[in-house]
């Protein structure tokens, strides 16, 4: 199972420089509902939903949404091994949780501080291999 992050999703979305191999989408992906809000947002900030608005719901009909519910919130507030932004300790919260009921999950970013607590906290990063 790969849980993918925002910046995984945008630069797939928006074509950026770097972007997700092709064999990721057709792995078991996850990730929390907070992907939506931040891809979404991201999205109407620069006016792109006329022209990529069929695109961006597709690729979010790919993933299991993971809630934002109270086991999840609660271990955002609880401490991460290295110092986290507010929407990475959500992130991370949703990763830890997903192990903590004993899915075998992998991490898709392109963030080097999430990558970074991600480690700290032993998940495993995705590589496309």
């Amino acid at each position: 199972m790969i849980y993918v992050d925002t910046s995984v999703a945008l630069a797939h979305l928006l074509a950026e420089d770097r972007r997700p191999p092709a064999e990721l989408w057709s792995e078991e992906l996850v990730t929390s509902r907070l992907l939506e809000y931040e891809v979404w947002t991201r999205i109407n900030a620069r006016g792109l939903a006329a022209t990529h608005g069929d695109a961006t719901r597709l690729m979010l009909a790919r993933f299991a949404f993971l809630e934002l519910e109270r086991p999840v919130l609660d271990r955002a507030l609880a401490p991460f091994p290295v110092p986290v932004r507010t929407l990475d300790a959500l992130q991370l919260a949703s990763l830890a949780f997903l192990r903590e009921h004993g899915q075998d999950v992998r991490l898709a970013t392109y963030d080097a501080r999430m990558s970074e607590a991600a480690q700290a906290m032993g998940i495993v990063a995705y590589r496309g291999e």
